[in-house]
């Protein structure tokens, strides 16, 4: 379950430093920094079992799927990096949903 958390990580980083490097864009440095290290929390406390570490991964992705869907409708879904945080954060979200629904029933 730590996996996509870990992975979510360096793919912030990496979208971050490279809106930053190309546009030299700091909201994207700061954000992606920001989702970078609460997805890596959030694997750390996941791997090692411990408290918090699926909420944190499931309010991350949620705000990640909000922010992709703000910057998508602004653009009117044809910019293709808002389509990707869109993306990302309705596939993670769903994907934290289900293991949160298995731990602690909702549904």
């Amino acid at each position: 379950m730590e996996h996509p958390a870990f992975t979510l990580s360096g793919l912030c980083a990496v979208g971050g430093f490279m809106g930053y490097f190309r546009k030299g864009s700091v909201p994207s440095l700061i954000a992606g920094t920001a989702f970078a290290g609460l997805y890596g929390y959030s694997g750390y406390l996941l791997k090692n079992n411990q408290d918090w570490g699926l909420e944190i991964a499931l309010a991350s992705s949620s705000v990640l799927l909000l922010a992709g869907a703000t910057r998508s409708f602004q653009t009117n879904f044809k910019a293709p990096i808002p389509l990707v945080l869109l993306g990302l954060g309705t596939l993670s979200t769903a994907y934290y949903l289900k293991k949160y629904d298995e731990f602690y029933p909702l549904f």
